[in-house]
């Protein structure tokens, strides 16, 4: 933000808006006796050094006049901008939240209203109102309901399937706090932009109405209403209309150049003090996760039922390591996230049998239920930029789930972040609790997000494709993060990967996937003696020093029994 100020359109803004303020809050005061004060003998009277703008038909001073409008101008424009935005989030976020066949019927009442222009519509609904100040006011405001409506309902839809959402729904986030902690605050940016755009937009279009009458009355005057008297003698005395018009130009700079300095982003600090580390959780129990025929599926573009897991059987004990490799497609995250109840309602969810702990995750969860969800369960996804809010600082991530279901004191959730962050390696942690996810690396990312797991007391952590997209040294780095958030919470893991070598060296159970099947399982440590073809293919893809470099590495596929051979 300073450095922002410092730069000359930053200097120019805050002179303008000085200027603006100092007119709307001084102006009548300084200047309302000269606007109000008749002077027969010199109406009319051109610009002169006593005159800047001229005198009207009464002989009144047009720059006192166009300084004195500058109050009811703003406040008119900034009430017709208000109702606009409340309007249109409201309407915004209710067609982002509806059923499909209500969603489209709204959406496309918002797409024919704003297929009219909009001053038209303003036009429209100034005639409901009344000819008067609130009566444009209310119309202007309405008119640009539509338009917000459109913006945040597609923001609102594009942030709505984030991860760092499913993960709040996944924690027991009611809809209210999701859409105001989660979706409202990733899509303020865009909105304060397009606000300032629209408060200029608005500004000219009160003048428009007032220029045409349908505005402020008489005997109240805004720049619209002035800019028609003097309209009249154009030729004769321009500053008369002049005057007005380069107000309303100069407000609407304003406006626009508002927008831009609030679009940029801030960053929130969080408290941090130094203290204990996150409690280990205990393992009880032969068996955490079980799962018996699991099939999901989801509708297709014909409306269709389409399954893309066939009848998984999965097993996971407390403190056991188990990783699920196979090629992209093979459904091994979507059975990792019906384990862990992240599949929304387009997923269709069957099995025999899909509990983790004492929860049965086939049925509708409740409150509790989804409190031991959040505080046991610990998801890491594949791209932490995407999973992490952009808007909370680190800290504030990590602390929301304890404080939120353990109801854990402000002080005492601080105290365990830092203690997380230091477990996972990632220097300076008071000073990182402070900062936005987009000033960590891409493995302190990653790091943060096994981080943010320990904060509860998780008996599974689920790692999906976690060192995907990183260089050798960082996965390292957070595979031994999971290796030490594992050895000092005792949970277990499920690792879910490509490479079956990372896999092997971790893992102690290797599922195989393929096309939605398990096709294979085997301890890690018996790799060579799997038996199906497809996990053969997986590990003759893994070259070694004894790999032959004049032949080409396996090809998997349709072909893969004879490229075996």
């Amino acid at each position: 933000m300073r450095s922002t100020l410092r730069t000359p359109l930053g200097l120019a803004l805050v002179v303008g808006l000085s200027l603006v303020l100092a007119a709307a809050v001084l102006g009548p005061a300084l200047f309302g006796d000269a606007a109000t004060a008749r002077d027969i003998a010199g109406r009319q009277a051109p610009a002169s050094p006593a005159h800047p703008f001229g005198t009207d038909d009464l002989g009144r001073d047009l720059f006192a006049r166009t300084v004195v409008a500058t109050r009811l101008s703003v406040l008119l424009t900034l009430g017709a901008t208000v109702v606009s935005v409340v309007g249109g989030v409201v309407l915004g976020i209710v067609t982002a939240v509806l059923p499909r066949p209500a969603r489209r019927v709204l959406s496309a009442l918002i797409d024919i209203l704003l297929s009219f222009p909009w001053l038209l519509l303003a036009l429209f609904f100034s005639v409901i109102w009344g000819t008067s100040a609130t009566g444009g006011m209310l119309a202007i405001g309405f008119a640009g309901i539509p338009v917000f409506a459109r913006l945040v309902s597609t923001l609102a839809s594009s942030v709505a399937n984030a991860d760092y959402v499913h993960a709040a729904r996944l924690l027991g986030a009611s809809p209210w706090r999701t859409a105001t902690r989660h979706v409202l605050p990733n899509i303020m940016p865009p909105m304060l932009v397009n606000t300032a755009a629209h408060a200029s937009v608005t500004l000219l279009s009160f003048a428009a109405l007032s220029f045409l009458g349908l505005g402020v009355q008489a005997p109240e005057y805004d720049w619209g209403r002035l800019l028609n008297e003097g309209a009249k003698r154009i030729y004769v005395a321009p500053m008369a209309a002049i005057g007005p018009g380069t107000a309303i130009v100069f407000t609407g700079v304003v406006f626009a150049l508002l927008g831009e300095l609030l679009s940029e982003k801030r960053t929130r600090a969080v408290r941090a003090v130094r203290g204990p580390g996150p409690r280990p959780a205990a393992a009880t129990g032969t068996t955490l996760v079980g799962v018996r025929d699991l099939r999901v599926a989801f509708r297709g573009d014909d409306g269709a039922l389409v399954e893309r897991v066939h009848g998984v059987d999965l097993s996971v004990a407390p403190g056991e390591t188990v990783g699920i490799v196979g090629e992209s497609g093979s459904g091994k995250s979507v059975t990792a996230m019906a384990i862990a109840g992240l599949l929304g309602p387009e997923a269709r969810i069957t099995a025999e049998e899909l509990s983790f702990g004492d929860v049965d995750m086939r049925r509708r969860l409740g409150a509790e239920q989804r409190r031991t969800l959040g505080l046991e369960q610990a998801v890491v996804f594949q791209d932490p930029l995407s999973s992490l809010n952009p808007a909370l600082t680190v800290g504030r991530q990590l602390t929301e789930a304890i404080e939120v279901h353990a109801r854990t004191p402000r002080a005492e959730a601080t105290r365990r972040a830092l203690a997380a962050l230091a477990l996972v390696r990632i220097p300076r942690p008071a000073e990182r609790l402070r900062q936005l996810p987009h000033e960590f690396s891409g493995g302190m990312r990653q790091r943060a997000m096994i981080a943010m797991g320990l904060m509860g007391s998780p008996r599974l952590v689920i790692a999906d494709e976690p060192t995907t997209a990183l260089d050798v040294t960082v996965q390292r780095q957070v595979l031994r993060a999971l290796r030490d958030a594992q050895r000092e919470t005792g949970a277990a893991i499920l690792l879910i990967s490509h490479d079956i070598a990372l896999i092997s060296g971790f893992c102690d159970r290797i599922v195989v996937m393929k096309d939605g099947v398990v096709v294979e399982q085997l301890d890690a440590d018996r790799l060579a003696d799997a038996r199906h073809p497809y996990t053969q293919g997986l590990i003759a893809c893994v070259p070694d020093m004894t790999t032959d470099r004049a032949r080409p590495l396996p090809v998997l596929g349709a072909e893969e029994q004879e490229v075996l051979t």
